[in-house]
């Protein structure tokens, strides 16, 4: 089978289309022939070995798993002896983290991994993206900022894959929503159902003077320092971005003042917990409430020009991988 990989961490450059022995599953796994698959913000800095600290998982002077991508979607079309919860044929959706990428023309998880079954009426290039933007924006937005009617919430790049989903789940929770994007991106937050829009370009993000319950800074731009008067008395500012100065502010507010700042591993949280997230992640699809933002598609032989793409932060939404 083809299969994206790479050997060492780097630019673009350093991702390969290889031809590898395609997996066969366990006792508890099933093999999935893959339709499609994210392609993520996440994706370019485990190409780069970045953030530093993130090599004592990847792997100290490369990458311990060779194959890229965590989100997919596609068909079983083998399953081990002891499996019950998938025969062959079924649609299916999920995530793979620490294991065997999703990047490729098959692969394979356990039965008990993040793996649900595709929603009627949804493409594979929806269903693929679940487990990456809209996982990790109602993980943050229920686990981190309590969400709930009424609030204040302003959303950081809100015309990306966090953004755009998060947009949508806080107006689905009664939130009163305001999003930070770009001129040409204006009228996509605005018909996800943001409130209010902020245009960065126009607007210093530093001098605003309204205050806010929840700012969720998805791309984790914005210095603690400079935006904590425009949070309530009891405010959160919470991004999925880890560095040492969020680490820091975490463990300083987590004693100190009424202003907090949070952070979730969403991939680290337990699989049991994963699955209530995206039980109510299928529920919002099937409702209308969230609706899945696709940018652009790409071939197997294209991931080099596809890492750039996302590497000049002009992505709408969500990218994906073409496998069919």
């Amino acid at each position: 089978m083809k299969a994206i990989t790479y050997h060492r961490y780097g630019g673009p450059e350093v991702m390969n289309v290889e031809e590898i022995a395609t997996p066969k599953p366990k006792e508890n796994e099933v093999l999935i022939k893959i339709k499609a698959a994210s392609l993520t913000r996440a994706d370019t800095l485990m190409r780069m070995g970045s953030p530093k600290f993130g090599r004592l998982m990847l792997g100290l002077f490369k990458p311990k798993t060779s194959i890229t991508g965590t989100g997919y979607a596609g068909e079983v079309v083998a399953i081990g002896e002891q499996v019950s919860r998938f025969k062959i044929g079924d649609r299916v959706f999920g995530e793979t983290v620490f294991g065997r990428g999703s990047h490729a023309e098959y692969t394979t998880v356990s039965e008990n991994s993040l793996i649900s079954t595709i929603l009627p009426g949804l493409s594979y290039d929806e269903m693929a993206v679940i487990c990456d933007g809209p996982l990790t924006s109602i993980n943050f937005l229920k686990n981190c900022g309590n969400i709930h009617a009424g609030q204040k919430i302003l959303i950081n790049a809100g015309s990306g894959s966090l953004g755009s989903a998060a947009i949508q789940l806080a107006k689905a929770y009664g939130a009163i929503v305001t999003a930070v994007c770009s001129t040409q991106n204006t009228s996509l937050v605005r018909s996800l159902g943001a409130d209010y829009v902020i245009d960065y370009k126009k607007q210093d993000l530093t001098k605003l003077d309204q205050t806010y319950d929840v700012i969720y800074d998805t791309i984790g731009i914005l210095k603690f320092s400079n935006i904590k008067k425009n949070l309530t008395s009891h405010g959160i500012y919470m991004s999925p971005v880890l560095n040492g100065k969020i680490l820091w502010q975490m463990m300083t507010t987590s004693i100190f003042g009424r202003k907090k700042v949070k952070f979730s591993a969403t991939g680290m949280l337990k699989t049991k917990e994963l699955r209530v997230l995206l039980d109510e992640l299928k529920q919002h699809l099937s409702n209308g409430q969230l609706k899945i933002v696709l940018d652009r598609s790409y071939k197997l032989e294209e991931i080099i020009e596809a890492h750039r793409y996302i590497d000049s932060g002009r992505k709408r939404g969500n990218v994906t991988l073409q496998l069919v």
